[in-house]
């Protein structure tokens, strides 16, 4: 598995390097500049047409513009927002939010754009079942040009890409942060989450665009309204804070974020690089996903259903997003307090960091037999859970995620430290006669080999255990700190909504990916597949933060590569059809169905 997660970050290094982030934010600035600001009118002339008021019942269209918007946000708005945001600040430090406001006022652009060349060129044969997409924009655009056969083999590289982010990031990330959660929760086995959810997703997804419809629009408004209530109240309580919190995100975004407690730094160009990726993946602008649901939208107008997709990254990024932040930041939850108020217990005053054959540990070195072979890692006894981290996590469970903090050799571009994590996992044994130990993976770290030689060591920071809290169990971490006991199970509720209602709109993106390249008759295996591998996720194949962005961020990345060069090439037929439409708008040729 090790040698799978390294070619697949390989790949990612080069789908996401950083030339590819300033582009994608230079075609978003790029089509605002175009459109005139066209942020404002998805918050003013949007919110009127997804409320009705240009509602045409003999318009074709499947399902209502809330609806599609609702099916939209019900993608977008999930545990990217709750998960993502959390790995993005942990890795890239508080400046990482900064970059998703950023992101997310580009990517009102961005969404605005796609969405209207996906209407414009978007298949209505089929009055109450209409298809659209990138695929479709680059098949029959080029199509007008003669060049139909470039356009379908373009159409079906972006159907290929879209599969496999709707297998990962829309479908695998969401399965696998629910059985995370869910775990630390009820410790109840990852599998068994994977089977319910599977149930649930397929006896929606069987209804198809209509009923994906209609549980969305139920769905989204209930559980964002959940969610805004939980984090305003952890805001309420810790007020005073917000103006250091918002003053951090600014200087921190221009400035390298100070290593302290649990936290080991982070550098401006991760910050940069996490927050630009977590928003681009929260909101999905640019990818060419949500279009494919707005295709369905019910208008015989285009570009009145592209300003409602512009709130789309207004509602999921710089609103939904920035209350997880803001959540994270103010409760302290990145440190840990002073280090000790957050620590999940203390490890022997003796323990040390220690090489062994080239890689360094923590503690003694030993041999474990692991899936039948024999590995060297690190050994140290389990140290008891203080109270208040017994309050937040519960008591220890085998297989639980930990990491310690060590310090020595030369400065890491990526953290702007010296700091290093050092993870661990709990064991607990099935003889109660035998001790709990923590199991201490190994690293290769060069600076501290050099060290060595000069008769020095690495060491640890301060001999403190902590939970390795991952995506959605970080955000619940963080509420647990300032209502014990209580932020897990919020969460839990919230992350299992948020999941469904991804997963469910995921699921239709990938449908109408295998109805433009296989036809109709390959949906019903689609979909078998695709509730099989909610169930894979959530067995021991992913278990670290690691495998999670790996999986993440080249569903993300490989969509993006395919769908900025299609608005590219078309972006021109969208901001004239944008335009015209305004006009018509200004001069009351398009009114009100109440006028």
């Amino acid at each position: 598995m090790d040698a799978f997660n390294d070619f697949i970050g390989l790949i990612t290094g080069v789908i996401w390097a950083e030339w590819v982030l300033y582009t994608v934010l230079a075609v978003g600035l790029l089509f605002t500049l175009c459109s005139g600001f066209c942020q404002y009118r998805a918050l003013t002339h949007g919110v009127a047409v997804t409320k009705g008021d240009y509602d045409d019942p003999d318009d074709p269209g499947a399902i209502s513009h809330f609806q599609a918007l609702s099916a939209a946000l019900s993608a977008t708005v999930g545990l990217g927002n709750i998960g993502g945001v959390a790995i993005a600040i942990a890795i890239g430090g508080p400046g990482a939010v900064f970059w998703m406001w950023i992101v997310g006022f580009a990517g009102m652009a961005l969404k605005t754009t796609e969405v209207a060349q996906s209407m414009l060129f978007r298949d209505t044969s089929e009055k109450d079942n209409p298809h659209g997409g990138p695929m479709f924009v680059a098949h029959e655009g080029f199509k007008r040009w003669g060049l139909g056969g470039v356009g379908w083999c373009i159409g079906a590289l972006f159907c290929i890409t879209l599969l496999i982010s709707a297998a990962t990031g829309g479908n695998m990330f969401q399965a696998w942060n629910v059985g995370d959660i869910t775990r630390e929760a009820l410790d109840l086995p990852k599998w068994i989450t994977g089977v319910v959810l599977a149930i649930i997703v397929a006896t929606v997804i069987i209804g198809g665009i209509r009923r994906i419809g209609s549980v969305a629009s139920v769905l989204v408004p209930f559980m964002c309204v959940l969610y805004v209530l939980i984090a305003l109240a952890v805001l309420v309580m810790n007020l005073g804070t917000i103006p250091d919190v918002i003053g951090l995100i600014f200087t921190s975004a221009f400035n390298p974020s100070d290593a302290g407690g649990a936290f080991i730094g982070g550098s401006v160009g991760m910050a940069f690089l996490w927050g630009m990726k977590r928003a681009l993946f929260s909101s999905e602008a640019g990818q060419g996903s949500s279009p494919i649901a707005h295709s369905a939208a019910q208008t015989k107008e285009p570009i009145s259903e592209s300003v409602v997709a512009g709130l789309e990254p207004f509602i999921d990024t710089i609103v939904v997003c920035t209350l997880t932040a803001l959540v994270i930041l103010c409760t302290g939850a990145l440190e840990r307090g002073d280090g000790i108020e957050g620590a999940d217990g203390q490890l022997a005053s003796n323990v040390a960091i220690t090489s062994h054959d080239g890689k360094w540990t923590v503690g003694t070195p030993a041999e474990f037999i692991i899936d039948g072979n024999s590995v060297m890692m690190g050994r140290t006894e389990l140290p008891e859970r203080t109270p208040r981290g017994a309050s937040m996590g519960g008591e220890w469970r085998n297989k639980d995620n930990v990491f310690a903090i060590a310090e020595g050799g030369d400065l890491n571009e990526k953290t702007n430290s010296n700091r290093i994590r050092m993870a661990g996992t709990v064991v607990i044994p099935e003889e109660t006669s035998s001790k709990a130990y923590v199991r201490w993976k190994t690293v290769s770290v060069e600076s501290w080999d050099m060290l060595a030689e000069q008769g020095e060591a690495p060491k640890l920071v301060e001999p403190l255990l902590y939970e390795d809290y991952v995506g959605a169990t970080f955000t619940a971490y963080a509420i647990n700190r300032q209502f014990p006991g209580i932020g897990t199970w919020l969460i839990l509720i919230a992350s299992w909504l948020f999941a469904i209602s991804t997963m469910i709109s995921w699921s239709y993106y990938g449908e109408q990916g295998v109805v433009f390249l296989f036809g109709s008759t390959v949906v019903p295996l689609y979909k078998i597949v695709y509730c099989i591998l909610i169930v894979v996720a959530t067995l021991p194949i992913v278990s670290t933060t690691d495998e999670l962005g790996n999986l993440t961020d080249l569903g993300t990345g490989v969509m993006l590569w395919v769908n900025i060069p299609i608005m590219l090439i078309f972006g021109f037929m969208a901001m004239k059809a944008y335009h015209s439409y305004f006009r018509r708008l200004r001069s009351g040729e398009i009114k009100r169905h109440d006028d």
